[in-house]
């Protein structure tokens, strides 16, 4: 049995893009607000975070229904779901490794 990979390619889709915009600097709408290019990565961050958590509670959400025995949810729709979290928890576990990582290499940089 398969699972969708939709979700990841769509996340490494959003992260290629991303790396896009990164590389070719900031856009002339960044420039003039100043601000734009240090809330751009801290939003991104935000709207992740916000999309697992979502994903975890439309999870948890059906997997009670499923356990009150609502008709309309199936036990594969559940397991597809929580596995669906499950990754997305996983990469913002590893997001968030990576900051902390980067942070500490920094902060232990000579002056």
């Amino acid at each position: 049995m398969s699972l969708p990979v939709s979700p990841l390619t769509s996340a490494l889709a959003q992260m290629q893009s991303m790396a896009t915009q990164a590389a070719s600097g900031p856009s002339a709408a960044d420039q003039a607000s100043g601000a734009a290019t240090a809330g751009g990565f801290s939003a991104a961050l935000k709207a992740s975070l916000d999309k697992i958590s979502d994903e975890q509670q439309k999870a948890v959400g059906e997997s009670q229904a499923f356990e009150l025995g609502a008709n309309n949810v199936s036990l594969n729709d559940v397991m597809v779901d929580m596995q669906k979290a499950n990754v997305g928890f996983q990469f913002g576990l590893q997001v968030r490794n990576k900051l902390v990582t980067a942070y500490t290499d920094i902060m232990s940089i000579q002056v």
